[in-house]
């Protein structure tokens, strides 16, 4: 692991900030009554993981291209994925933004929203042979893509 600013990490945090601020304009409906059943522990989860995430994805210069070869595999498998997490955006807001548009599978990726980007950081993880990102995204992914099953289940029981 190397200290050092990471472009890969600015990058996929951009990728990953851009979207979600055009989501705060365009929540679905009735997001605030699902909002409030998070479970808080699940919350810490995802707030922690958020912050580690983002210091770590940065302060590490591991996850920038220093030189291509059968490993370097791994960091474009993780842009793919980062890519794909953009479609996925395209595709709710092109959407009527209803709880299911936003908790929909894409692709067959249970939950996309959430999925893809903790998938892409976890794999980034790996290019950069760096624990301290994947630690993170673990606990990032159990509250943020745990917040999301909830959510979902939650509306799979309203309809039912």
């Amino acid at each position: 692991m190397t200290f050092g600013f990471s472009y890969i990490g600015l990058i996929f945090l951009i990728m990953l900030l851009v979207p979600n601020f055009f989501w705060i304009k365009n929540k679905p409906k009735d997001y605030e009554k699902y909002e409030v059943n998070e479970s808080k522990l699940l919350l810490i989860f995802e707030r922690l993981g958020e912050i580690s995430v983002s210091i770590t994805i940065l302060i590490f210069s591991d996850f920038n291209i220093n030189t291509i070869s059968v490993w370097s595999v791994w960091i474009i498998i993780s842009f793919l994925i980062m890519i794909l997490y953009e479609f996925y955006w395209i595709k709710y807001f092109k959407s009527e933004k209803t709880m299911n548009d936003f908790y929909s599978n894409f692709l067959g990726i249970p939950v996309a929203g959430a999925s893809l980007p903790v998938l892409a950081f976890f794999i980034l993880g790996i290019y950069g042979k760096n624990p301290v990102l994947i630690v993170s995204v673990i606990i990032l992914g159990i509250g943020h893509i745990g917040i999301h099953f909830n959510h979902k289940n939650e509306i799979k029981n309203i309809f039912k």
